[in-house]
This record gives C-alpha cells, sequence and structure tokens, in this order.
C-alpha cells in the first residue's frame, strides 16, 4: 500500500512539474513575440499623433474608434464589433486665462478647467481668495468667510505614500467633490491644485462633479508652481489684496452617440464564458492621451494579436474591449455591464489596464481573499519572476470594469498595475504624448497582461 502511495505521489509530482514546465514555456512564447515582433508601439503612435486628443464625444474620439475597429478586423480576430453608447459631452472652449492680481500688478498662473465645469461670465471672474486644505476645512469655515470669494484648494500629495495612486486617491476629493461644496458656502469660482506631486507649470485636468440641482460654480486646476506661488503670496499679505481672476469658457452639450469597441478570439470549449481585457479610447483633450489611456487600450488589442501569433487556442473567448466616456461619465463601462448581462454573458475574469504603459510589476486583485492571494501566489508568483511582474496582491482593479460586479458577482476583476512613479507627473496634462511612452516597458506590459489571461483560460481563478 505505502509502494502504491509513493508511486500515486511521485506521480502527482511529475505531473506538476510538467504542467509548470509546459506554462513556463508558453509565457516564454508570450514575451518573445512581444518583443521581438510587437506592434503595440507603432500602434500607439498612430493612435497619438494621426488622431490625437479623444475627448469623449468629440470628433476625434469617433475617428479613434473607427480606426480601432479597423485595426482589429486586420489582425483576423474571430469577432470585432461595436456597442452603440450615449456619452457625456463637453467642450473646453477656448484656452482659458489665469491671473494673481496683487493690487496693480497682474501675475500670469498655469490653469485648465476642470472638466464638466462651466464657464466664468464672458469678461471671466475675479474675486478674493481663501485657500482651504480639505473639505473639511471648508466647512469650518462657513459661509460668512467663503461667501463671494473664490476657494483655493491646495492640499498637495502626500508623499509618503509608495505606490502614487493613494495619494491621488487622498488628494482627489478636492478635485471630485470641492467645487460643489464651495458652491453650498456660496463661493464664486474654485482653484484646485493638480493632483500630482510633480513641481510643474503643467495644469492636471480632470472631471469634476456638481450636485443634482446644485449651484454650479466655475473650476479649475492650477499648475503646482503656481500653486506655491498664491499660496505663499496669501500668507505674506494681507488677504484683501490678493484676487484671483480666471476666465474660461467650457460648457456641457447634450450627450453624444458613439461606442465601445470589441475583438474578440472564440473558444473552443466554452465560448459563452468570457475573460476580458481593456482601457478607455477617450482622454483628455489637453494632449494625446499616450499614457492615459493610448497604452492600455493599444495593450488590450495587442495581448490578442499575440495570443493569436502564438497559435494559442483559448478554451474561453478572450475579448479586448475599449471603453468609451471613462474619463467624463464611465457610460461605456457601464453599458458594456449592461449587455452582458442582457446577453446572457460570464465573465470569469477582467483586467483593466489604465495606469499608464510603465515597467510592469504584476496584478491587484479586487477583494481577495488571504486563501486567494496564497493560492494564485503559490500557482503563478515562480512563473512571472523572471518577468519582474510577480506582485499579485489584493487591491484596486479600474472604474470600467467595476460595473460588471454590479451583474455578475462571480466575476474576478483584476488591476494591470504598472510601476506608478512617473504616471501622476503625465496625467491629465499637456505632457502626456507618444514621446513620453517607453517601448519596451510598453510591450513587457502587453506580455504581462497575455500571460495572465493566458493562465486562468488554463486553470481559472478557483483559490480558495
Amino acid at each position: 500500500m505505502k509502494f502504491k502511495l509513493t508511486l500515486l505521489f511521485l506521480f502527482c509530482i511529475s505531473a506538476i512539474a510538467s504542467a509548470q514546465n509546459t506554462d513556463s514555456l508558453m509565457l516564454r512564447k508570450i514575451y518573445d513575440e512581444a518583443l521581438v515582433n510587437g506592434q503595440c508601439y507603432q500602434n500607439l503612435h498612430y493612435l497619438c499623433k494621426n488622431i490625437g486628443q479623444r475627448l469623449s464625444g468629440s470628433a476625434n474620439a469617433q475617428k479613434a474608434v473607427d480606426w480601432s475597429k479597423k485595426l482589429m478586423e486586420t489582425y483576423g480576430f474571430d469577432r470585432v464589433f461595436l456597442q452603440p453608447v450615449m456619452v457625456t459631452h463637453w467642450e473646453r472652449g477656448e484656452k482659458e486665462v489665469g491671473k494673481i492680481i496683487n493690487g496693480k500688478t497682474e501675475i500670469p498662473v498655469a490653469i485648465a478647467a476642470l472638466g464638466g465645469s462651466v464657464a466664468t461670465p464672458k469678461g471671466g471672474l475675479s474675486a478674493n481668495i481663501i485657500e482651504v486644505r480639505s473639505l473639511a476645512e471648508l466647512k469650518d469655515l462657513g459661509e460668512r468667510v467663503i461667501k463671494g470669494k473664490i476657494v483655493f484648494f491646495n492640499r498637495p500629495f502626500d508623499p509618503r505614500f509608495i505606490e502614487t495612486g493613494s495619494a491621488y486617491g487622498t488628494a482627489g476629493d478636492q478635485r471630485f467633490a470641492g467645487p460643489a461644496a464651495a458652491a453650498k458656502f456660496g463661493a464664486v469660482g474654485v482653484i484646485v491644485r493638480s493632483l500630482t506631486e510633480a513641481l510643474d507649470n503643467y495644469p492636471h485636468t480632470g472631471t469634476t462633479q456638481y450636485d443634482e440641482g446644485g449651484i454650479k460654480i466655475p473650476a479649475a486646476a492650477i499648475s503646482t508652481m503656481a500653486a506655491n506661488k498664491l499660496s505663499n503670496m496669501l500668507r505674506l499679505k494681507k488677504l484683501p489684496l490678493i484676487k484671483f481672476y480666471f476666465k474660461q469658457s467650457c460648457q456641457s452639450m447634450p450627450d453624444a452617440p458613439s461606442f465601445n469597441v470589441v475583438g474578440e478570439i472564440k473558444g473552443s470549449e466554452n465560448p459563452g464564458r468570457f475573460i476580458i481585457v481593456g482601457g478607455h479610447l477617450d482622454s483628455w483633450d489637453l494632449a494625446e492621451g499616450a499614457h492615459d489611456d493610448g497604452t492600455g487600450v493599444m495593450q488590450s488589442v495587442e495581448v490578442l494579436r499575440i495570443l493569436k501569433a502564438v497559435g494559442y487556442h483559448p478554451k474561453n473567448s478572450i475579448r479586448a474591449v475599449l471603453y468609451m466616456d471613462e474619463e467624463s461619465g464611465g457610460k461605456g463601462g457601464a453599458e458594456y455591464a449592461r449587455l452582458a448581462k442582457q446577453n446572457n454573458e460570464d465573465h470569469i475574469a477582467a483586467i483593466e489596464t489604465d495606469e499608464g504603459g510603465f515597467t510592469p510589476r504584476g496584478f491587484s486583485f479586487v477583494d481577495a481573499s488571504p486563501a486567494f492571494l496564497k493560492g494564485v501566489n503559490q500557482s503563478w508568483k515562480k512563473l512571472f519572476e523572471p518577468y519582474e511582474s510577480d506582485r499579485l496582491v489584493a487591491g484596486g482593479g479600474g472604474s470600467d470594469i467595476e460595473h460588471l460586479k454590479d451583474t455578475q458577482p462571480s466575476v474576478k476583476l483584476i488591476g494591470f498595475r504598472p510601476d506608478s512613479q512617473r504616471y501622476f507627473d503625465i496625467h491629465h496634462t499637456p505632457n502626456d504624448v507618444f514621446e513620453n511612452v517607453n517601448k519596451r516597458e510598453l510591450e513587457l506590459g502587453s506580455a504581462s497582461m497575455a500571460s495572465l489571461i493566458y493562465l486562468i483560460d488554463q486553470y481559472g481563478l478557483n483559490f480558495k
């Protein structure tokens, strides 16, 4: 009996070793294809240089839809299709003007209207300015101090966070909710310190949200260098002497028709079960939307191209989903989830790549239990170690894929996690251009996501 058990044990060990060797060889093929024959970088160049900014609802966004659909068709994916969706349509208008007014002296500063903001009066807006560091401080000051003034939210990134997305998260409420909160206390406008640790003269835009039925006041981001200058002047001078002037002509339009773009390789065993990878095709309008999120959408297309090129035939269907409207309202992600439910599609996993095209570090798994993390690391960490993309941790997934959880609770949401140190230097700025993307880093990211999809397709995610 002991002899039989020993043989069985040795057989199991041999089988596991054989499977790991097969997986290791497949990952090597995937990385070789990405690094030797990769097309992600050249596709990103076309998206950035031939199309450019892709603000939701704009003509350029539609050009990106048409081109990316044709791109996936040229790769011979089993199915390429569009999902109609009505999206947010906001236009920036003329370039914004900002000035610090110190008596008779006017100091021009770099500002950019926040997405969704209303315009200033036609001739611009000038008022005394009050600096606050938080929404709580705003509330403490109240209407007596705030009314009639421009509120200057000046809470910087907390540099103690190693993962910079955490700093973005803790500083972000002043941009997301600050203008609506300030309006309740009678403020006439809002200026928000750009959400970055970088000290530069690039204003970082991004969306703000007004309360439904609430008062809407104009809101703009101010560059970090200008924010420091303004803060120092407010500290050194008597408050009534310092005013701020800004002018912007942005406006919100009726929702516009647009599309998600979807490419698919059909599964050989379970064509109705899906593993998806995606990013958002829309971008802000200050630059080319290279890292946010041109890299993500081109990596997603590249994942399918790589799997097809290495001759892999998946058991489950694999999709690349290029969502529309992530920056302005998230309507593309919501519509994808609605249609998935309507069509009775079973999603095993959804990966989102929306943190830039920097060096891959690993993946974060939403709602991952300790047992799940132990299982996934024991099974796959060593496979990713040679490629330095082996951090398999609990964490966020992404705003486009989170809608799937509402309709398919069993789906595993996964975030692609590249190195974060440079992302918020570029995020939502005029500096988000193709030249700031590294070819090799971009290709390594595509390979890491293709590798994870291969492993999920082979073994599932049933780590208990």
